[in-house]
């Protein structure tokens, strides 16, 4: 049995590890698009919290795009594993080419996403950052060390699944992590819903509507 239905479900399940943080004003919840929005949605929901994205881009390696040798986020942050990187001999006319492309693929979100909406206030608040899952975790260290300089109150990451070593590695650099699911082997996170179809950009943009009109509704 497959512990999480779809990422509906996965969020449900996470919110009820975050109860703490609900009905507070400063809590702001950041989904990692474009997985980590529907799970985002329902925490965000639970918890009576505004929603937005916090867009991030894998840097996937050339031959494996699954596997990620570093992450690109808004504001140009980027991190690089130099230990992937060192281990497929990647030049560094090939990792610059990733970074092109992957830096428009992030131009192009942020521009569908956000629309009219201005950029949310990161100062003072308490950060709660979702993803569908956490692997090698690259995609949610550079979102966490794009926030940091924006001097948010607290860092939470948040996520249904995670490898329990990549989640441990935040321990120092978030103010607290939280999984519902530590494996110990994590094989990949799609693994562990029975439905894990890819997130569409209509999906992420009717997510962040329907938030959007809840919150003016409060």
């Amino acid at each position: 049995m497959t512990p999480f239905r779809d990422r509906s479900q996965a969020g449900k399940l996470l919110a009820e590890k975050l109860t703490n943080y609900a009905n507070n004003p400063d809590v702001l919840v950041l989904g990692l698009p474009r997985g980590g929005v529907p799970v985002a949605f329902e925490v965000a929901k639970s918890l009576n919290a505004p929603l937005e994205v916090f867009i991030v881009r894998k840097l996937g390696v050339p031959t494996h795009k699954e596997l990620a040798m570093g992450a690109l986020a808004s504001g140009g942050v980027c991190f690089l594993n130099q230990e992937i990187i060192r281990s497929f001999d990647l030049s560094e006319k090939a990792i610059d080419l990733v970074i092109e492309q992957e830096k428009k693929e992030l131009e192009r979100r942020e521009k569908l996403y956000r629309k009219t909406r201005p950029e949310p206030n990161f100062r003072d608040r308490t950060i709660i950052l979702v993803d569908d899952g956490l692997a090698t975790g690259a995609t949610m260290r550079v979102a966490v060390m794009a926030l940091k300089p924006l001097q948010p109150k607290s860092i939470v990451v948040a996520v249904p699944v995670a490898a329990a070593e990549s989640l441990s590695e935040f321990g120092a650099e978030v103010d607290e992590v939280v999984s519902v699911i530590l494996p110990e082997r994590l094989w990949a996170i799609g693994h562990w819903y029975n439905n894990f179809s890819q997130t569409t950009d209509q999906e992420v943009c009717s997510l962040l509507e329907q938030a959007n009109h809840q919150v003016l509704a409060i």
